[in-house]
C-alpha cells in the first residue's frame, strides 16, 4: 500500500492537516504525519517536532524557550530538510503534501526540494500564484493556490484541499510509462538567438541514440541543468549556451549563479562548452534597464524583455569566469569557440554585431583556459552555422564514448 507523508504546523493549522489525513486515508492509502511546528499539536504525529528539530542539532524546548520565530522557523526548516529526504530513502512515504502560508510553506519547501525529482510533491500555499521560484527552485514541486487563507475549514478550503488529496494520490498510485529503450540523457543549454545551433546539434544527436533534454538559458534553466547532472541523471552536456555568466558578472536578471558550469567538471561528465549568447545581458522592459547603462547599445527583444551588448571589459570578466570554472573539470571538456559570431544578433550587418568584444572574450579564454585540462577548438563560422553545431555533437559524442 502506498504511503503519503502529509508535513506541516500540526500545531496551528492542526484541524486542516488532520483533514487532509483523514481525505487520503479513506481513499485506502496510508499517511506518514510529520509535525513542523514548534509547539503541541492537535493530534499525535508519527514524527514529532523533537525529532525535527534534533535532525538539525536543535533542542525544540529551548527553541520554544526563546520565543524566537525565526530562529525556531529556521532551525525546524533545517531539520525537515535533512529528515525527509531521509525518510524517503528508508521507504517511509512514496509522495508528500503540506499546505500554509509563507511561514509554513517556507518550512516544508526546502524539505521537498531535497527529494529526487519524480518523487510526487505537492504544495498547497497561499504564495502559490505569486513568484513560486524562492519556494519551487529547480525541483518539480506541485504548488496550487488555495485561493483563501490556511486558516480553517471552509467550503472553498475544503475544496482546494480534495483536489489537492486527489492530485498527490494519483501521482502516488499512478503507473508510471518507462520508454522501451533507456537512451543516454545529455543535457543542453539553448537560448532564442542560439537555436537554430542548438536544435541542429540536438537532432544530430537523436539520430544516433541520445536523448537531449534542452534547458532555456534563463537562469533557472541552468541552475535546473546543474541539478540534474549534479543528481546523476546527465551523462554529457552539450553546453553552448553560456549566456547566464553574462547577467552574473554584469548584473542582469537571468542569472544562474556563481556555481554555474561547475556541476559537469566537479563530476566528471564529459562537456562540450561554447560562448552562446555572450554578447548580451537581460534585463525587464526598456524602462527598467537601470540608470548606469544609459547610452549602452540596447535591443528590444520583445516588449519585456530588452538585451544590452556587453562591452570589451565586460567580456574580459565574463571570458576570465568560464575560464576558472572549465579549468575545475575533472572529467574531459572541450571549448568551442565560433569566430564570427556568438549568437543571431552578433554576425555582421546585425545590432550586436561585435567584433573587438568578441575578440576580448576569445583571446580572454585563450590566454586563461588550463590547455591541460581543456581543448580548444575555433571554427572560423558563427555559433548557428549547421557545421558548427554537428562539430559540436560529434566531440560531444566521442568524448562519451571514450570516457
Amino acid at each position: 500500500m502506498k504511503t503519503i507523508a502529509v508535513a506541516g504546523t500540526f500545531d496551528s493549522k492542526g484541524r486542516e492537516f488532520l483533514y487532509i489525513k483523514e481525505l487520503i486515508e479513506e481513499l485506502g492509502l496510508q499517511t506518514c504525519t510529520i509535525h513542523s511546528g514548534v509547539f503541541e499539536p492537535l493530534f499525535i504525529p508519527d514524527i514529532s517536532n523533537v525529532d525535527v528539530a534534533a535532525a538539525a542539532g536543535f533542542d525544540l524546548k529551548e527553541l520554544a524557550a526563546k520565543k524566537d520565530r525565526a530562529l525556531a522557523t529556521e532551525a525546524l526548516s533545517k531539520g525537515m530538510e535533512k529528515l525527509i529526504p531521509r525518510l524517503f530513502q528508508e521507504g517511509k512515504f512514496d509522495g508528500i503534501i503540506s499546505l500554509g502560508g509563507s511561514g509554513g510553506t517556507s518550512l516544508v519547501a526546502p524539505a521537498m526540494r531535497a527529494l529526487p525529482i519524480g518523487v510526487p510533491k505537492v504544495m498547497v500555499s497561499t504564495m502559490a500564484s505569486g513568484n513560486t521560484s524562492p519556494y519551487v527552485g529547480t525541483s518539480d514541486i506541485v504548488m496550487i493556490p488555495s485561493v483563501v487563507d490556511v486558516s480553517g475549514l471552509n467550503s472553498i478550503s475544503t475544496t482546494i484541499f480534495q483536489n489537492a488529496v486527489h492530485a498527490i494520490a494519483g501521482m502516488v498510485t499512478g503507473t508510471r510509462k518507462k520508454s522501451q529503450e533507456e537512451k543516454p540523457l545529455i543535457g543542453a543549454t539553448m537560448f532564442g538567438v542560439t537555436t537554430p545551433c542548438v536544435t541542429a546539434a540536438k537532432e544530430y544527436l537523436e539520430e544516433r541514440g541520445y536523448e537531449v533534454l534542452v534547458f532555456h538559458a534563463t537562469g533557472i534553466g541552468g541552475r535546473s541543468m546543474e541539478d540534474l547532472i549534479k543528481a546523476g541523471f546527465i551523462k554529457g552536456v552539450l553546453d553552448l549556451t553560456t549566456t547566464e555568466w553574462c547577467d552574473e558578472v554584469v548584473g542582469g536578471v537571468l542569472n544562474a549563479g556563481p556555481e554555474r558550469l561547475e556541476a559537469a567538471a566537479l563530476n566528471e561528465i564529459p562537456q562540450v562548452v561554447s560562448v552562446g549568447a555572450l554578447d548580451m545581458v537581460n534585463f525587464g522592459p526598456y524602462d527598467t534597464v537601470p540608470p548606469k547603462f544609459e547610452g549602452r547599445n540596447l535591443y528590444k527583444h520583445n516588449p519585456t524583455v530588452t538585451l544590452m551588448r556587453t562591452s570589451v571589459e565586460e567580456n574580459i570578466t565574463i571570458g576570465k569566469k568560464i575560464a576558472e570554472k572549465l579549468n575545475m573539470a575533472s572529467g574531459k571538456t572541450v571549448l568551442f569557440l565560433p569566430l564570427k559570431g556568438v549568437s543571431v544578433i552578433d554576425t555582421e550587418g546585425q545590432p550586436f554585431y561585435g567584433p573587438e568584444e568578441d575578440a576580448a572574450l576569445f583571446e580572454t579564454l585563450r590566454n586563461d583556459v588550463n590547455k591541460d585540462i581543456v581543448t580548444i577548438i575555433e571554427m572560423d563560422m558563427d555559433i548557428n552555422n549547421p557545421a558548427f553545431a554537428q562539430a559540436a555533437a560529434q566531440k560531444l559524442i566521442d568524448l562519451m564514448e571514450h570516457s
